[in-house]
């Protein structure tokens, strides 16, 4: 059979990560191991994590997709904002969050502002990181429906739509098994394994391409694009106005990685439960932060790989045209699929699956992420919120793994209505969709946790909930051009997913501070940084 070797390989590999993740259920069956693994993970394995947490399906499939459409490396540019981000996370909040002791990040708003502050931030996590991962599954699935289309042939639409809803829901149950098990040892153990696949699947593909090419790398710097890497948005009309409007439309431009993707990586790697909680495993905040800072060096070299084989896929086609590329009912090339149709035309067996299992790693390894985070802040913010505090371990611990549950089902409907969405919308983009999905609330969580952090009497429950809610609908009305002009603005301004954060940070900030913090509250965090 065609894809036999392959899928020997692929069911090796997932004998293997669901092995590890089940070894790990003696160590989670405390609430301190089965969300920090008792704090006592080592600070490479972390890092691990925090890539594999980071590097979604999405990235394997849609940074490939930006270098093949724009043959450059301007997306590799966020490089700058994610490491300047990392920085200020482990200086700022690594501190803070290991100095308060606390397992859902949530814990320290309610410290700092009250309750109803820590309850809104949870909530908002929760549904947004689940719409954001629902939306990265189907990504995984994709190389399935092109594996089934090359077996079978062409399949109409709603055959399509079925493939992507089984298989991404037979990998998320998988995951969610080991995660539910395992706890968060199963997810950095088995992140640990994914990330080192993924390196491997990446480093062969690469040589792969270059190999294929008549010229090697004379053949790829023949069709890369300027600007290759710095795009200073510079625009066709003088003036402040222009570049202005330029820099805050524009997606990949040297001022978006820099203050922008700051924004967004502030907030993504400081305030989203999803990260944190992996940093929070390490020893002590100085291996956390170490952790932390490396995975941003190391992302760019990692992202950068990603998008070259972008560029070697349109040198590759330049040179050997395929009529047999995806296309959409109306003709157009669908990007986002040419390096699975790549990968299950062109590699040999047994190496094809490896990459295919590089891939479902990268999905495994995220959503594993989430599920742990999700089940994490959930229980501690809500179902264990007012529990006794004589309630048995074994009690808190089955909250923890039934949460996870519930999230899995939850993540699975998401990405089933999203598949069903790219199915008769083939023309999405996938790196915009997943990260604007964040930008819409993200901004707001951060907005609260800074003025925290820097205002100190400033900001209550009320005014955090308003400003939040003001932060979200800001962002919304600069995300539509239908809103603007309905109001009567004549010359929309539609912000570009990475200012999404910025804005709502912003907004959300201006708000809370104009609410004076009670006294008790400021005496309470007097008394929490005195100890």
């Amino acid at each position: 059979m065609k894809f036999a070797l392959d899928a020997v390989v692929l069911l090796a590999y997932f004998a293997i990560i669901v092995g590890i993740g089940l070894s790990q259920r003696k160590k989670s069956n405390s609430v301190e191991g089965y969300t920090l693994g008792e704090r006592q993970i080592a600070w490479w394995a972390v890092l691990a994590s925090i890539l594999a947490a980071e590097i979604s399906a999405a990235t394997f499939l849609g940074a490939p997709e930006s270098g093949y459409t724009h043959r450059n490396w301007a997306y590799a540019q966020f490089a700058i904002g994610t490491i300047i981000a990392r920085i200020i996370v482990s200086f700022l909040f690594i501190p803070l969050f290991y100095r308060h002791g606390v397992i859902s990040l949530y814990e320290y708003l309610e410290t700092r502002f009250g309750g109803a502050t820590r309850r809104f931030a949870s909530a908002t996590f929760a549904i947004t990181r689940v719409l954001a991962i629902g939306t990265r599954l189907y990504v995984a699935a994709i190389v399935v429906v092109l594996a089934w289309e090359l077996w079978n042939g062409p399949v109409i639409p709603q055959q399509k739509f079925l493939i992507f809803a089984v298989a991404l829901t037979i990998l998320s149950l998988m995951t969610a098994i080991y995660t539910m098990v395992g706890g968060i040892r199963a997810v950095i153990w088995t992140d640990f394994i994914q990330v080192s696949v993924l390196v491997a699947a990446l480093a062969f593909t690469i040589f792969f391409l270059l190999g294929k090419l008549p010229e090697g790398w004379t053949s790829v710097q023949a069709v890369m694009e300027k600007p290759y890497f710095f795009d200073f948005a510079k625009p066709a009309e003088p003036g402040l106005a222009a570049w202005l409007r330029n820099v805050l439309t524009a997606d990949y431009t040297l001022w978006t990685a820099v203050i922008g993707i700051t924004f967004l990586t502030m907030a993504t790697h400081g305030i989203d439960q999803d990260t944190v909680q992996r940093m929070l495993t390490a020893k002590n905040r100085r291996q956390s932060a170490l952790a932390t800072i490396m995975s941003g060096i190391i992302d760019l070299p990692v992202v950068s790989a990603f998008i070259f084989i972008g560029v070697l896929l349109y040198a590759f086609y330049l040179h050997h045209p395929d009529p047999t590329l995806p296309r959409a009912t109306d003709g157009t090339l669908e990007t986002r699929n040419v390096f699975p149709h790549f990968i299950l035309t062109q590699m040999p067996a047994g190496l094809r699956g490896l990459v295919v299992a590089g891939i479902m790693a990268t999905a495994m390894g995220s959503l594993s992420t989430a599920l742990n985070a999700l089940a994490t802040s959930f229980a501690r913010d809500f179902l264990l919120y007012r529990a006794p505090e004589d309630m048995p371990e074994s009690r808190r611990v089955a909250a923890l793994r039934w949460s996870t549950l519930g999230f899995a089902i939850a993540i699975i409907a998401v990405g089933v209505v999203t598949s069903y969405y790219v199915t008769y919308h083939p023309e999405t983009q996938i790196i915009p969709l997943v990260l604007g999905i964040l930008g819409f609330t993200f901004g707001s969580l951060l907005g609260i946790f800074l003025v925290g952090i820097f205002f100190k009497r400033r900001g209550n429950d009320v005014g955090n909930v308003l400003a939040m809610i003001l932060g979200f609908v800001a962002v919304v009305f600069f995300s539509r051009a239908d809103l603007q002009t309905a109001v009567g603005i004549e010359a929309p301004l539609v912000l570009a997913f990475p200012w999404r954060i910025a804005c709502g940070a912003l907004v959300t900030i201006l708000v809370s501070v104009c609410f004076p913090t009670p006294k008790g509250r400021v005496d309470a965090m007097e008394a929490v940084i005195e100890r």
